[in-house]
């Protein structure tokens, strides 16, 4: 009786084929998940940076929100929404979604301009970011605490 020409893979090498897949993946999702953590602080640095525009406009200008000249008071709170033509609300009521996307809170800060303290706490996902003005302009900058998030 003949042997048959057998066409295919044997299991050996469809288990040593499973087997680099697996080391592949295994080396690949630490990496991709420390890249999407880098991005997304870059992502929080940039809206830190976007509010920090915004404030300065509003303080220079005058003008907080709605194109109606009103100052922005000391020691109040101010929240950015990038949505806004003037950047600023006055509540986080008025449906504003979070701007924060990073979870462990190791953003580099000193790109940033200085003069301003930022407030970046461990896991600022969905949370709005928030700003102080003192009786000297611009005071503080940072994220809002768990709870005061828009969504």
């Amino acid at each position: 009786m003949k042997k048959q020409n057998q066409k295919g893979f044997t299991l050996a090498e469809l288990l040593i084929v499973v087997a680099i897949i697996a080391v592949l993946v295994a080396i690949a999702i630490p990496v991709f998940t420390q890249r999407l953590e880098a991005s997304r602080e870059t992502t929080d640095i940039a809206n830190l940076r976007s509010a920090y525009a915004a404030a300065q406009v509003a303080d220079l200008s005058g003008i907080v929100s709605g194109g109606v000249n009103v100052p922005p008071v000391a020691g109040k709170a101010y929240y950015f929404n990038p949505n806004d033509e003037d950047g600023l609300v006055e509540t986080v009521a008025s449906g504003l979604k979070g701007q924060g996307t990073a979870t462990n809170g190791h953003a580099d800060t000193s790109k940033l301009p200085t003069g301003v303290t930022y407030n970046l706490q461990q896991d600022v996902r969905k949370e709005t970011i928030k700003i102080l003005f003192n009786e000297n302009g611009l005071s503080s900058i940072g994220f809002t605490t768990s709870g005061g998030s828009g969504s």
